[in-house]
This record gives structure tokens, sequence and C-alpha cells, in this order.
């Protein structure tokens, strides 16, 4: 029992190279040791091959069996070792599933895809994004960094998790961020204060732009007197947290409904929403650009940030322009189709 117990340790420490190798080997001598022990029985060496599979696997569908006592006693020697070493592999395979599991469940393995959406530092609204983001495109891949060691979403196959510091190069480029299609900071709120919360997204701002400048960086800021700092980096876009819970709020208060109108146009989950369209090359100004998706069931609100352009239907339309209007999914799609 003692040199079973030692004999399994040290089987448990070979590397998996070295077990493949092992195998394969003991496969191929038995086969060949079973042919010249019986060649009329097997007729071929492949059958010997496919003999010792079928009784390494303990399957045993009789068609081939030893006739001679050595090849009996080979038998035997098969069942001893063939079987032992089968059912070391199996659980060498068994066992690389499940520290793949948990490799993924505390986010060690790295991503390799692309067009992905990385959400940086994981919190409630983090865990709304997620339901924004699918409920936009489906079949996003969604990338989570996080500094905690365990993967928050580990159901959703969708998502995947980088445990590590989100300012590290080692861990964005773990993140697939090259190829990503965006990148979300979120505010660390295990953070006290709002300008250290700030700083650290800064720091991590500053490390994606760098990395991959390309790569569409949006960041939720707490204090507004940090945008100019987030703007010197080149940050795409932010949102100033507690600034707009405090506007919609007050809105809420003194203009009844404005918060639901708000709610239906910043979510993908009811109502209409924002879309940008391409520019049809028949306008010439906003005016037509108006009057056109207007009667396509589309309401033009902007070019780029500029919400200012209803009150400049005559002026012409830039070759930069990039139009946002607001409707329903079907009627941007149709719109979208005809000058696609």
């Amino acid at each position: 029992m003692h040199f079973l117990l030692k004999l399994s340790a040290m089987m448990n420490h070979i590397k998996k190279r070295t077990i493949g190798l092992s195998i394969l080997l003991f496969v191929t001598l038995s086969a060949t040791v079973a042919y010249i022990l019986e060649p009329d029985t097997f007729g071929s060496w492949f059958n010997s091959f496919y003999w010792v599979m079928t009784t390494m696997a303990t399957v045993g569908y009789g068609d081939f069996f030893a006739k001679t006592v050595i090849g009996k006693i080979f038998t035997i020697f098969l069942y001893i070792f063939g079987i032992g070493l089968l059912s070391l592999v199996i659980g060498k395979i068994i066992d690389a599933i499940a520290e793949i599991g948990r490799q993924r469940r505390a986010g060690k393995l790295p991503f390799f895809g692309e067009n992905h959406v990385i959400l940086i530092n994981w919190s409630k609204k983090a865990q709304a994004a997620v339901g924004e983001i699918l409920s936009y495109t489906p079949d996003c891949q969604i990338i989570i960094i996080d500094e905690s060691g365990q993967h928050p979403l580990e159901q959703m196959k969708q998502v995947h998790f980088i445990s590590g510091d989100p300012s590290s190069d080692d861990i964005l480029v773990k993140a697939g961020l090259a190829k990503a299609r965006a990148a979300i900071i979120f505010g660390d709120i295990r953070i006290d204060e709002a300008a250290l919360v700030d700083g650290k997204s800064l720091l991590i701002a500053s490390s994606i732009e760098r990395i991959a400048p390309d790569v569409h960086t949006t960041v939720e800021i707490m204090q507004e007197k940090n945008v100019q700092n987030f703007r010197h980096v080149r940050v795409n876009d932010f949102v100033l947290s507690h600034d707009a819970v405090s506007r919609l709020a007050v809105r809420a208060a003194l203009q009844e409904g404005n918060p639901e109108v708000i709610t239906q146009l910043i979510s993908r989950s009811h109502g209409d929403d924002i879309y940008e369209v391409p520019v049809d090359r028949s306008w010439k100004t906003y005016g037509d650009a108006f009057q056109g998706l207007l009667r396509q069931g589309a309401t033009l609100i902007a070019d780029r940030h500029d919400l200012g352009i209803n009150r400049r239907l005559d002026d012409p339309i830039p070759a930069e322009a990039r139009l946002y209007i607001v409707s329903d999914e079907t009627t941007y799609r149709k719109i979208a189709g005809k000058m696609g």
C-alpha cells in the first residue's frame, strides 16, 4: 500500500506532456509486443493496437483476445498497468478542466477576442452596464477588470473576468485592450474620498490612452472640477456621477415626467433611443436632414454634441457631421439600411 501511495504521489508531479508521451510510447510498444506474441490472432499491427486500446479502456468487445499462455500473461499486464495509466490520463484531463474553471473564476485567464467592451471597477453601476450592453448587442463579449479575486458574474459565459490593478499595462493587455471596442471606467466605490476616486480613474484612463489611444474611453467622474484633467489625457467621453443624479432628482421634483423621458433616452430596455445615422448626400442643410428624417419617423436632435442645430436649419451640413436622432429601433434600422 505504501508503495502504491508513493507511486501515485510521484505520478501526480509528472508534467502532463511527459505523461502523454509515456502513454503513447506504452500503447505503441504494447501493440507491437502483442502482435509479435500472437501474429495469427491479430493478423496486423493495427488490429493489435486496436485490441490494446479496447483492453485499456475496459471496453472488451471480444473480437480479439489472447489465445496463448504468454499472450494471456501479457493481457494481465495490460489490465494492471495499462488501465492504471489510462485512468491517470483521464484524471489529469479532469484536473486540467477544473483548473481552467478555477482560473476563470479567479480572473487569471487572458482574453483573446476582439470588438469587446471593457468595464473597469466592479459595482452596481457596472452590473447595470452589463445588462444595458447585452440589450444593445446580445452577442457582445464583456471584460470586467477589478482588483477583487472572484468573478462577479460567473454564470454569464459572455462575461470574462480579469483580476488585478486596472492601471497596470499587463492587466490591460491581458484584457485585450488593443482590440477592444470601448472601455468604461467606473469610480471605485471602495475609496471614500471623491478626489481619490477620480485620481485612480485618471491613472487608469492615462494608461488606456497610452496603450490603445484608438479605443473609445468613457469615464465616470465624481467631481466636476476634475473634468479638465480627464480632457488633458484625451478621454473620449465622461459622465459626472453625483451631478447627474442630483439634476435628475431636481427635475423629478420640479418638472414632473422629465426624468422618465431622459431615462427612456439613455436606456435600451424601453422607449425610444438615441442613434447615429449616416448623412444622406441629398441633404444640403440641417433643414433638409430634419425634414427627411421626420418623414421617416425620426427626430434629428444633434450634430455631435451640438443640440442647437434645429435653430440653424438653413446652415449647411459640414463634411465631418455626425447626426443623432431619436426614434425606435425599427425606424433607425430602416433609415440606416436606406443610407448604408
